[in-house]
């Protein structure tokens, strides 16, 4: 029975002397029962957390380049349907002093454009570049529209790729 006495006794004075320690010390030491993350087990997480993000970074950032280009497919093509909407009101379409506002804005001269033919205002490429127009194209019967890709700049290759409404690339 003193044995077990003496037991319980023990553990309270520790459970003692633990709260007067952490209450003290600037540094919380650990005390018996008590749980903390050693530098070991955080280094182990921090790495996880690393490879996790350099796998899966790459293949979002060509994500997004895709996005970006099936954006540019998408507006280009949705010019040259509003471009045949305007030509069949019209019976011509706009020159390339008049560009593709005249989608949106009725040109001087112009008594039977019938639009907007577009519901919002031209916007810029999904790389912030304005979109090229010319008419008469030098591809066809059509306009040419051009979207320079992400340098900015005619030709290229990936990303920088022009895309164009002569072609469906």
């Amino acid at each position: 029975m003193n044995r077990k006495k003496d037991v319980v006794e023990t553990a309270r004075l520790r459970a003692r002397l633990c709260l007067r320690t952490n209450r003290a010390a600037t540094v919380r030491k650990r005390c018996v029962g008590e749980s903390g993350i050693t530098l070991i087990e955080m280094l182990v997480v921090v790495t996880i957390i690393a490879l996790f993000a350099a796998l899966v970074a790459p293949r979002m950032m060509g994500k997004a380049a895709a996005a970006r280009r099936a954006t540019a497919h998408a507006q280009v093509n949705s010019f040259m349907t509003a471009l045949g909407a305007y030509k069949l009101d019209t019976g011509t379409y706009p020159t390339t002093d008049q560009g593709l506002n005249a989608l949106r804005v009725k040109p001087e001269n112009q008594a039977q454009w019938a639009g907007p033919y577009l519901p919002q205002d031209i916007p810029l490429d999904p790389w912030g570049h304005p979109y090229l127009y010319k008419y008469p194209g030098e591809h066809g019967d059509e306009p040419d529209v051009v979207c320079l890709g992400a340098d900015g700049a005619p030709g290229g290759d990936g990303n920088n790729a022009d895309i164009v409404s002569w072609k469906n690339n």
